[in-house]
């Protein structure tokens, strides 16, 4: 039930229409607490400064108007421009990155702003009397005089320079952010921290340890892994006295039938519910406890670039230079560790933990037939693989990267020919001379 909870949270944080919604509440209440020192004539002090002008109904509700208009128009002027982004983004670095940019903090908070600034001014609007709109007189025979809210009228005018300023940052920011370089690099910076954070011990050479194994709980229904509550299996498996290891990790596909965990010991039926609701399941990856789902974004923007139809080698060396800093950063450290490693005993639960292996085959592997197709791209593979061997631990995770490196030559011979194929022919030479 947690891991429902957490990932029902997880996806109205990351929403288009979450940051809107709290800036627009919070503007209400902004609202509601100008008018209220207005009325009770708690900023009167204002009067005493000489740049002080204050606002007749008339003009007041010409202002509101206004910027209220304004800020509706922008608003959809940037959500259209933010969709056509998202289009270009999507056909161009491939349909998973549309997350990423839907996702994006500058453009929810562009939206935001232009939003809470509209129905701050609609809210405002609403209190600004003229006596011209009333009776000459209430029924106590006493002149009624008009209402307009002098601090929320400069608090009005200070949203609408804030959010001319926010439509310059909104009309910087979406060109910048649809550059592959900053696609890129966001994708990468993103997953070296969470490398860092789920293996911390640097120096390290140790590698996932053998799984326990077991009898087999099977999944009862389908999708994709987006949350595992960690923390709720391993109270399970201390009420129970069980060890539980996971056959799955986050972001895998599961369906009926496919192991999920396996226990020490057989489980009852109603256990067996408990483990299962530990797992949240949707139609989507998503990054978090999932350091694949990055490094297949990677991935996949480097073999859309060496595609025949797009033919764009650059981009795919970029790809490659932040598969190698991500990959230097899982050479030199222990990789033992499961995702959120406070929350649970790895006695009682063990997760589907990754070697070395795993990620090399996972990002240079998954990309070394592309690359072999282009001898820009082949290069920067084998010089970028003999930087992560130059920082690697261990003897045996510099023999993968060298097994990683010939199987690329070899796949070159198969591909290049003529001095193409002696350059990348070289390069292995020149790198890996010393072995």
């Amino acid at each position: 039930m947690r891991s429902r909870l957490r990932a029902l949270w997880l996806s109205i944080k990351s929403s288009y229409w979450f940051i809107p919604s709290v800036l627009s509440f919070a503007a209400i209440l902004l609202a509601l607490g100008t008018i209220h020192l207005d009325r009770t004539r708690s900023v009167d002090w204002l009067s005493l400064f000489p740049w002080f002008e204050g606002s007749r109904p008339e003009g007041a509700r010409a202002q509101l108007t206004v910027i209220a208009s304004a800020m509706i128009a922008i608003a959809s002027t940037v959500f259209a421009i933010t969709i056509a982004a998202v289009a270009y983004a999507s056909g161009n670095y491939g349909p998973r990155l549309l997350t990423n940019f839907m996702n994006n903090r500058g453009n929810q908070f562009s939206l935001g702003v232009f939003i809470a600034t509209f129905v701050y001014n609609l809210v405002v609007l609403r209190v600004v009397q003229d006596p011209r709109d009333t009776s000459a007189a209430d029924v106590a025979g006493e002149t009624l005089t008009g209402f307009v809210p002098q601090l929320s009228m400069m608090v009005s005018a200070a949203f609408a320079i804030l959010a001319i300023g926010v439509l310059v940052y909104f009309l910087h920011h979406i060109p910048a952010s649809i550059r592959i370089n900053t696609v890129l690099g966001e994708i990468g910076r993103k997953l070296i921290h969470d490398i860092e954070r789920r293996f911390p011990i640097e120096g390290g050479s140790r590698e996932p340890e053998r799984r326990i194994t077991g009898t087999p709980i099977t999944a009862r229904s389908m999708g994709y892994v987006e949350i595992i509550d960690f923390a709720e299996l391993d109270e399970i498996a201390r009420e129970e006295g069980l060890a539980i290891a996971l056959r799955i990790r986050t972001g895998d596909f599961i369906h009926p039938h496919v192991p999920v965990v396996e226990t020490s010991e057989a489980a009852s039926e109603a256990i067996q519910q408990r483990i299962l609701s530990c797992f949240s399941l949707g139609n989507s990856r998503t990054p978090t406890q999932d350091l694949e789902f990055l490094i297949d974004e990677l991935v996949e923007i480097a073999l859309r670039a060496l595609s025949p139809g797009i033919n764009d080698p650059f981009t795919a060396i970029t790809s490659i230079h932040w598969m190698g800093a991500a990959l230097a950063k899982l050479a030199d450290r222990d990789l033992g560790e499961g995702p959120e490693q406070e929350g649970y005993d790895r006695a009682r639960v063990q997760p589907l933990a990754d070697d070395f292996d795993h990620f090399v085959r996972r990002s240079f592997g998954a990309v070394r037939a592309s690359a072999a197709t282009s001898p820009l791209a082949a290069r920067m593979f084998l010089e970028r693989l003999n930087g992560v061997r130059l920082g690697a631990t261990s003897a045996q995770r510099r023999e993968i990267l060298v097994t990683e490196a010939g199987a690329l030559v070899e796949q070159a011979e198969l591909e290049l020919k003529g001095p193409a194929l002696k350059e990348v022919r070289e390069t292995m030479r020149q790198l890996f001379q010393t072995l």
